[in-house]
């Protein structure tokens, strides 16, 4: 395999580029093995996690409301977001760490997409918040199945738009003196590095880009926010601030780890440090969102244990 992606990225100085070489987290054979066996726990628990909590959405007429609508959504991001980019990985700790420039082109693309999508997607869910905490007479109007599908597909649209801008950046570059992508996946900044042609359009594409859509969905989550703890510190009694406060405590929590890790990322002092906010990012975070939602959201635990006993029941009718 390594002799086939050596033959590919051989010939002329600026011959078609037809593979990248990824430089991966390790060369390590030791911990290769170690880390193969985690990511692949960690994948395992994301599709059983993010499947689980569509299921339970969509089985649950009580989960039939616009926060969980989003969180629904939510978790398909992670899902695809997450399958873009581990399985690919996991392969490479096995074989040698070759992607040819179709697959890298596909990875950039989803991976710009999903990224700014799930960005709105939490932005869509503090405006939710906001609604529900500091407008609850207007909510059911305010929050209609209309509002949540334009909302809903405003924020895809956004994430296609930064996709194809950033993937039709990268389709102008010339990769002529070196084709090793010092990452674990092709994403923009290793292959703006690597790149020989003049990058500054894209550059100034890439940090507009980001610039835009991370501080607008970064600017709703934050006026949200603020609104919605000053209404609840309007609240006399303390049942009733706990209470509010509960409602968008875990959305609070995931909001918190991805603009964390988002903003690390593009702050990053080295490449290595790029790589481990990236295992958090594209690995772990969506195995995190769907079980924090499980863990600390009571309806989603009453939701889960009604379903639980409705199929004990089943059971029990079927074959007592």
């Amino acid at each position: 395999m390594q002799k086939a992606c050596v033959e590919l990225m051989s010939g002329s100085n600026c011959t078609p580029v037809t593979a990248f070489s990824l430089m991966g987290l390790t060369n390590d054979p030791g911990a290769q093995a170690a880390l193969f066996l985690l990511f692949l726990l960690i994948y395992i628990a994301t599709i059983l996690a993010n499947l689980g909590m569509l299921a339970l959405i969509m089985a649950s007429p009580r989960l039939h409301t616009p926060m969980y609508y989003f969180l629904g959504n939510l978790a398909f991001v992670d899902l695809c977001s997450s399958t873009a980019i581990t399985p690919k990985m996991l392969a490479d700790f096995l074989w040698e760490k070759c992607i040819t420039y179709a697959g890298c082109v596909a990875q950039l693309f989803i991976f710009d997409l999903l990224g700014v999508t799930e960005g709105f997607l939490l932005a869509m869910m503090a405006y939710d918040r906001y609604v529900a905490i500091c407008h609850p007479l207007l909510y059911l109007v305010t929050m209609s199945p209309k509002c949540c599908f334009q909302l809903m597909t405003c924020s895809y649209l956004v994430g296609l738009t930064n996709g194809m801008g950033q993937t039709i950046g990268m389709l102008r570059l010339s990769f002529c003196s070196s084709r090793i992508i010092d990452h674990f996946f092709c994403d923009i900044s290793p292959l703006l590095s690597l790149s020989t042609s003049d990058t500054t359009l894209n550059q100034i594409m890439l940090r507009t880009l980001a610039s835009l859509f991370g501080i607008s969905s970064g600017l709703v989550v934050l006026l949200s926010y603020i609104a919605i703890i000053s209404t609840i510190l309007s609240i006399c009694s303390a049942e009733g601030k706990c209470k509010a406060f509960s409602t968008c405590a875990s959305h609070l929590t995931v909001v918190s780890i991805f603009y964390g890790t988002s903003i690390f990322m593009y702050l990053k002092a080295s490449s290595r440090d790029d790589k481990q906010a990236a295992v958090l990012y594209t690995v772990v975070t969506p195995m995190l969102n769907p079980l924090i939602y499980s863990l600390r959201n009571q309806e989603v635990k009453e939701a889960l244990r009604r379903l639980t006993k409705m199929k004990r029941s089943c059971m029990l009718y079927m074959y007592g």
